[in-house]
Order: structure tokens, then C-alpha cells, then sequence
């Protein structure tokens, strides 16, 4: 994993984007999280007359961590953290890559619940993504 000034995380899949994209959403799923949208950026940019490679950006949330901050009026000024983002690229290389922001870093500034829930985020969605990167 390369960190990028810590607040932008990328990890290189051992799965071809196509695998990686399939195998992150049965994933989300299997931990309890829903996938809320799949944003398909090479498809956006191609309507647009423009050619890129593979780009997917994966909107997905857990309604229990969810609720702990929009159930209360004091933290819903952090709504625009949700929902978290995965994003799956290919390379030049050919290679696939996953990247998300690391909300712990952000949240440790509010501290509190904020940094309790976000935190907790992070670990979950760290794991998720380590099952697409560990040797296996």
C-alpha cells in the first residue's frame, strides 16, 4: 500500500479490473455493507468524446455507521464524508489499482464520535480492500 500524504490511500489488486470490480461489490455485500451506485467514469468521459482507461468508483455506506452521525443535528455537517468511495482503475501497465480517502485522518481533526465512527470505517474498508491485495 502507498500513501499518499496520508490521506489518499492506493493498493495495487492481485485480480484483472473486471475481477477486481465484481469480487469488491460480493465483498461490500458479504460484510454488511450496501453498495449504493457504481459510477462507470470511462463510460461517462467516452460520452464525452473522451478516451480513458478502466475507471469505476464504487459509492458504498453502512447504515449502522451511517446513522451514529446523521442522527444527530450536531454531526450532520460531516453527511458530506457519506458514503465512503472505492475507486478501481486500470494503469498504463495494465495493472489495477483501488484508491480511497482515509477518513480517519480527516476525522482524528473532530475528534469524538466522528473520529470513533470514521475510524472504524477506515479498519473495515482496509480489510475489504486487503482481500483483493494479499498474496493468496
Amino acid at each position: 500500500m502507498r500513501m499518499m500524504n496520508q490521506m489518499l490511500l492506493e493498493s495495487k489488486s492481485r485480480y484483472s479490473f473486471d475481477e477486481t470490480v465484481s469480487k469488491l461489490n460480493d465483498i461490500i455485500l458479504e460484510e454488511g455493507w450496501k453498495v449504493l451506485h457504481q459510477h462507470d467514469l470511462q463510460g461517462i468521459m467516452k460520452k464525452n468524446g473522451k478516451d480513458i482507461l478502466s475507471v469505476k468508483v464504487v459509492e458504498l455506506c453502512s447504515p449502522d455507521y451511517a446513522y451514529r452521525l446523521l442522527s444527530d443535528d450536531s454531526l450532520r455537517i460531516y453527511s458530506n464524508m457519506l458514503p465512503c468511495r472505492i475507486s478501481v482503475y486500470q494503469k498504463t501497465d495494465g495493472e489495477t489499482f483501488l484508491s480511497r480517502l482515509n477518513p480517519s485522518v480527516l476525522a482524528s481533526q473532530a475528534g469524538g464520535v466522528v473520529q470513533e465512527v470514521m475510524t472504524s470505517v477506515y479498519h473495515d474498508v482496509e480489510e475489504m480492500i486487503g482481500q483483493l491485495t494479499a498474496e493468496g
